[in-house]
């Protein structure tokens, strides 16, 4: 079965953001990932990572701004969705992968999602390309000199229109053409499943290559628990299972869904029947 780790942001929504943790942790759960760390100190992240016996194992770089308060207001306010694939952010961006990586050093997190942003009016996918690819050659090769892995992920146009990356074979072509080792694919199976379909082929596909670097999971199309909508994840779990026996692979699954009970007291551990035990 695969390993799954409780998203945060999403989940036990009810209760203030580091009270999450040790929710996460009664669960049964054992690592954890979720959106943004940059609003917290990374003293009292790790602090709750410890204290709750949770490895982190992954969060995203900035969506935009440099600094906690700039950050903010570019999730919040801006409605930035990553500078990766921005041409003239080239700055902002280096400095959020610094800021992600000293985050990543402090919880001893492996893997750090850029996001690659937004395609602006007037601009075809076209003309962002060789930014997006200067960027991440540049993210990972400082990542590297932390032992980090850097992730790109294809996200639906449905829940963020306009982002530059979306297709699971494009974004295995701009890993190939960046050719660094820990550069790697988050095969999202909701975005998947809503661009594209097929989703276990592309798993037996893309998994044994050694670029995918981590998988998320929710149900579709209300990207609720996975064992609400329209995909079958006890079959897909199987072919994870599969096809990680069969080619060594050993990552996480992150739970990057919204519980339906989640505002409610105890809403999202009532629906946690879908996770074995």
């Amino acid at each position: 079965m695969p390993k799954f780790a409780a998203n945060l942001s999403m989940m036990y929504p009810e209760l203030p953001f580091l009270d999450r943790f040790e929710a996460a942790a009664k669960d049964g759960f054992r690592a954890v990932e979720f959106l943004f760390p940059y609003a917290f100190s990374k003293d009292e992240l790790a602090a709750r990572l410890r204290g709750n016996g949770l490895q982190q194992v992954l969060f995203n770089a900035p969506p935009g701004g440099t600094d906690a308060a700039s950050i903010a207001h570019a999730w919040d306010q801006a409605g930035d969705k990553g500078t990766a694939a921005v041409p003239g952010r080239e700055a902002e961006f280096r400095a959020g992968v610094l800021l992600a990586l000293d985050y990543a050093e402090a919880l001893d997190c492996p893997r750090i999602h850029l996001m690659a942003g937004l395609v602006a009016a007037g601009q075809e996918r076209g003309d962002l390309r060789p930014a997006y690819v200067a960027n991440l050659r540049w993210a990972a090769a400082e990542a590297a000199k932390h032992g980090r892995d850097v992730l790109v992920e294809p996200i639906n146009t449905r829940d963020v229109p306009r982002f530059f990356l979306n297709r699971q074979d494009h974004a295995h072509e701009i890993v190939a053409e960046v050719g660094a080792p820990n550069l790697k694919v988050q095969m999202d199976l909701y975005h998947c499943q809503i661009v594209e379909g097929d989703v276990a082929t592309k798993i037996r596909h893309y998994l044994p290559t050694g670029a995918v670097g981590h998988f998320q999971i929710a149900g579709v199309p209300e990207r609720h628990e996975p064992d609400i909508g329209e995909l079958n994840y006890p079959y897909l779990f199987a072919v994870i299972d599969e096809v990680s026996a069969a080619c060594g692979w050993d990552g996480w699954t992150g739970c990057e869904y919204r519980p339906k009970k989640g505002g409610q007291p105890g809403g999202t551990s009532a629906g946690l029947g879908w996770l074995p035990r």
